[in-house]
């Protein structure tokens, strides 16, 4: 008896060896110094470095995935997991190479930046191996509690409390530490869909841009522009409506990408008002926020989590993707209501520091309450549901 083998339709391959070989032509016109200088002439720097890592990450996946699949390195199937294949891991290498090389090839190198990419590589790196043999729970936020210190002795730190007393630099450390540390934790858990993780981090660092803009910040924009055009480049491959993603960023990925958008966050100079410098990042990063305190409470006062360390090393479904999935009936329905929430809340940060108002900020925060009120609704209900 034969069996029919299945392949791949010509046109879509045809299309594919096409895009690709775009961008390979788009790569290469970049390099050119001409072009180079037309974009810094115009005023599109910012949009260079964009294009720059975008079409080095969409390039870059390809050659990646064939090495995840030759020694590999690929997430297998389990009882918690939502795929039902053996999927390659390793793309978030392909990220942060395209975010790196993009920094070092247009010289974007303040000592922050410096400290910042030097912080990022090494919960990278520590996150890659993690990803090949996996490390414990403690190992894994002792290096990212490492990292932050290193980014806050370049003085990417936050400064709620007097930075002249002994108690407010140690509460300001503290406090920077809880915010990278999860933030970070929060887009790992968030990487458990297709495309989940690094849309949002693409949406974050495209406001986060967009802010840095308004408010004159370079090179917090250009940083920005280059994990925004890095996490998109990723994009066709992992999120693909309808089609499973044939890559998947793995903790390396997630957690590069995690500590960078934080890290980003605290380096940014939000507003003179206190109020708006405080208001405007929560509502950045309202979803990982939201989704952090959740189900944090949620597994606390159900008795599922007993102690700290019980806490880093509790693995469940959940979190907001999984309800919404519950409620929504699909992956990608899920995917894309957690989009436009993002969205909604990014845009309330951008009027927010146009009006620089302390009632705007109160408002704006009150309206984001409620929106994520009926986005808890939605979680009780596909608890139960489940």
């Amino acid at each position: 008896m034969t069996h029919a083998v299945p392949v791949a339709k010509p046109s879509v391959v045809t299309l594919g060896r096409g895009l690709y070989m775009l961008a390979v032509l788009g790569i290469f016109l970049l390099f050119l110094f001409p072009i180079q200088r037309w974009f810094a002439q115009t005023g599109g720097r910012w949009l260079y470095i964009l294009l720059f890592a975008f079409l080095l990450a969409f390039l870059l996946v390809r050659p990646i995935r064939a090495v995840a699949w030759h020694f590999g390195i690929l997430d297998l199937p389990d009882s918690r997991k939502l795929h039902g294949q053996p999927v390659p891991l390793l793309g978030g290498v392909a990220v942060y190479l395209a975010f790196a090389v993009s920094l070092l090839a247009n010289s974007i190198l303040s000592p922050e930046v410096i400290a910042l990419l030097a912080a990022a590589t090494g919960v990278m790196l520590v996150s890659l191996v993690d990803d090949v043999r996996p490390l414990p729970a403690s190992a894994k936020l002792g290096v990212l509690v490492a990292a932050t210190l290193v980014v806050i002795a370049f003085g990417i730190s936050l400064t709620l409390f007097p930075v002249r007393t002994l108690w407010g630099q140690a509460l300001n450390v503290l406090l920077t530490i809880l915010w990278v540390v999860g933030i970070t934790s929060a887009l790992n858990f968030f990487d458990g869909m297709d495309g989940l993780a690094a849309g949002l981090a693409a949406i974050t660092a495209g406001f986060l841009g967009v802010i840095a803009y308004q408010s004159h910040q370079v090179f917090l924009g250009w940083v920005s522009a280059a994990l925004l055009g890095s996490s998109l480049g990723f994009l066709p491959y992992n999120f693909r409506p309808g089609r499973r993603a044939t890559i998947f960023l793995g903790d390396a990925g997630s957690n590069f990408l995690g500590f960078t958008l934080a890290s980003l966050a605290v380096l940014g100079e939000w507003a003179e008002n206190d109020v708006v410098d405080l208001a405007a990042p929560i509502l950045i990063f309202g979803v990982f926020t939201y989704d952090m305190i959740y189900i944090t409470a949620d597994r606390v006062l159900s008795g599922r989590v007993r102690s700290f360390r019980g806490w880093i090393d509790y693995v469940g479904r959940d979190h907001l993707h999984h309800r919404l999935e519950q409620v929504l009936g699909r992956r990608e329905y899920a995917v894309l209501f957690i989009f436009a929430l993002s969205g909604a809340l990014g845009v309330g940060a951008t009027l927010l520091l146009r009006t620089v108002s302390s009632m705007s900020a109160a408002l704006l925060l009150v309206q984001a309450i409620l929106v994520l009120l009926m986005v808890t609704i939605l979680e009780r209900r596909g608890r139960r549901i489940e």
